[in-house]
């Protein structure tokens, strides 16, 4: 049994048993995977993989026992990697980031930029996404740290670490009936269509459930990932924008209010896979994004039994509010 058989165990699996797709990035032949494979089974004594025709099918019950601990094998011998590159102070690298478009674009540029300055030979990776896709990129191992304020469930084998509060507004054109009520009530917002972002694949979110709590259903009419998207067709009627008040800036056309006393505040965590070995490049972009967060914290974290106790870590700490809470809007306590 080698090292490299094991890899290429979990490369299948990662790929959808797909030993095509695996090849290409082991930077390998489909061949020469399907004989390692073979030859690791024969040396077990079963099939790892279950097979219909020359093709891959299923993990057998045995193979999922080999599948887990060839995925921690495979995963600590790439720390080991990893930590040899910090021993030797090596800080080139690449650092791969998978977040949402709102976070992308009104949260990380000034960090990325202070990242920059510190690790000016470290490239980086930005990946924008679902909430489901963002899920997909952390397990395959194609980003290093995904940020997000929803979908725990998702990311339950995921280490999250809280980093900041935030609220939504609502968003009205000018003239729009609304515009003059700076507080407006959700039995006011359930009379109009809503324009807000992409809902996860279950449909819940707090948005609609605070409606329903009232008893009150929403017309959300216009879903997108991107708030300027949003932004512009609330300016063409598509209904009343909800979005984050971090992407509010005082944009031409529109008038914000303020929506705190409506919906609970949301929170903005930072995920990394369980085990994974943080490069201290990757650990300084951690706390330049969330700089209550120190090394003995990410240590706690790691050795934490579940996403409870990781969460409980942080309850010494008042965490900050990322707002930009408009001009115009009248803010109620949260």
């Amino acid at each position: 049994m080698t090292l490299q058989q094991l890899r290429y165990v979990v490369a299948v699996v990662k790929n959808g048993l797909n030993i095509t797709q695996a090849a290409e990035h082991l930077f390998t032949s489909q061949p020469a995977v399907s004989k390692q494979i073979r030859q690791l089974e024969d040396e077990l004594g079963f099939e790892i993989f279950s097979r219909r025709g020359k093709s891959l099918d299923g993990v057998t019950k045995a193979g999922q026992c080999v599948v887990k601990r060839a995925e921690r094998i495979v995963g600590e011998a790439e720390n080991i990697k990893q930590m040899s590159l910090d021993m030797r102070e090596d800080a080139h690298g690449t650092l791969s980031i998978g977040t949402t478009q709102t976070q992308a674009t009104y949260v990380l540029p000034a960090i990325i930029s202070a990242f920059r300055e510190k690790f000016p030979k470290v490239s980086l990776d930005l990946q924008q996404g679902t909430s489901e896709q963002l899920t997909e990129l952390l397990a395959s191992d194609q980003v290093d740290f995904v940020i997000a304020s929803d979908g725990k469930a998702l990311f339950n084998d995921a280490i999250r670490l809280p980093c900041f509060h935030w609220h939504r507004i609502l968003i009205v054109p000018e003239g729009h009936p609304l515009a003059d009520s700076p507080c407006p009530t959700l039995k006011q917002l359930s009379k109009y269509p809503l324009a807000s972002y992409t809902l996860r694949a279950s449909g819940r979110s707090s948005l609609l459930t605070s409606f329903e709590k009232e008893g009150l259903k929403a017309d959300l009419a216009f879903t997108a990932r991107d708030s300027d998207v949003i932004k512009t067709y609330v300016r063409g009627g598509a209904g009343v924008g909800v979005i984050a008040a971090m992407a509010w800036q005082n944009d031409p056309g529109l008038i914000a209010l303020s929506a705190r006393n409506l919906f609970p505040r949301c929170l903005t965590w930072i995920g990394y896979r369980k085990g994974r070995y943080l490069r201290r490049y990757m650990k300084e972009f951690v706390y330049l994004f969330a700089p209550h967060i120190d090394n003995l914290l990410l240590e706690q974290a790691d050795l934490a039994p579940n996403a409870d106790v990781v969460e409980a870590l942080f309850d010494q700490f008042r965490l900050p509010v990322h707002d930009v809470e408009p001009a115009c809007a009248t803010a109620s306590t949260s």
